[in-house]
C-alpha cells in the first residue's frame, strides 16, 4: 500500500534537496500563474483586440457605402458560384441609379446564387471598387473572444513549457545529488574502498 506525505518537500527532512524545494515553489508559481496570470493576460488582449475591431469597423463604415443595384449579367459566363456547393460569392455586372447622377454600371461581389434581374446590396469603397460590407458587431466580438483564448492559451502553454523545463531539471540535480550522496555512503555500507 502506498501513502503519500503531503507537503513533504516544504518540511526539514535529511531526503529533501534544494531541488525539491525549487520544484514545490515552481508549482505554486504556476499554480499563480495559471490561475491569475492566463486570464488577466486573456482579459488584457480580448480588450485591446475589440477596441481595434470597433475602429476598423467604424472606418469601413465611414468609407464603404452600399447601393441597391440591379444584377444586369454575369462577369463571366462560367458561374464559379456553384463551386463548392454555391456558398461563394461572385462577380457580376449591376446597375443603379444615383440621385443627380444618373446610371451607373460596375462589376460587384453579390451573393451566391443571385440571378439576373435581382435586386442586391452592393458595397463600394470611396475609389469606387466593389468591397464587401463594413465589419459588423457579430464579427466584432468573434475577433475579440479569438484573441483572448489564444493570448490566454499561449500564457498557459508558456507556463506549462516552462515547469516542464523545471521539473527536468530539477530531477536532473536531484539524481546528481543523490549519486555524489550515495558515493559518500556506499563504502560504509559493503565496505569496498571509493
Amino acid at each position: 500500500m502506498r501513502t503519500r506525505a503531503r507537503g513533504w518537500r516544504w518540511r526539514r527532512s535529511p531526503l529533501r534537496r534544494r531541488s525539491d524545494v525549487v520544484e514545490a515553489w515552481t508549482v505554486v508559481a504556476v499554480a499563480v500563474l495559471l490561475c491569475v496570470g492566463a486570464p488577466v493576460v486573456g482579459a488584457a488582449a480580448a480588450w485591446w483586440a475589440h477596441g481595434e475591431a470597433r475602429s476598423v469597423s467604424a472606418e469601413q463604415r465611414a468609407e464603404r457605402h452600399r447601393v441597391r443595384a440591379e444584377v444586369v449579367g454575369r462577369k463571366d459566363d462560367a458561374l464559379p458560384s456553384v463551386q463548392a456547393g454555391g456558398r461563394h460569392p461572385y462577380r457580376a455586372t449591376v446597375r443603379w441609379t444615383e440621385p443627380g447622377e444618373g446610371t451607373r454600371t460596375a462589376t460587384a461581389q453579390v451573393p451566391a446564387g443571385t440571378d439576373r434581374g435581382e435586386v442586391v446590396d452592393v458595397w463600394f469603397d470611396s475609389r469606387g471598387r466593389s468591397v464587401g460590407p463594413p465589419v459588423d458587431g457579430t464579427a466584432v466580438w468573434q475577433h475579440t473572444l479569438t484573441i483572448g483564448t489564444c493570448a490566454a492559451s499561449g500564457v498557459v502553454l508558456v507556463v506549462l513549457l516552462g515547469h516542464g523545463v523545471v521539473r527536468r531539471v530539477a530531477l536532473r540535480r536531484r539524481l546528481a545529488e543523490w549519486e555524489r550522496a550515495w558515493a559518500r555512503t556506499e563504502p560504509e555500507w559493503t565496505h569496498r574502498r571509493a
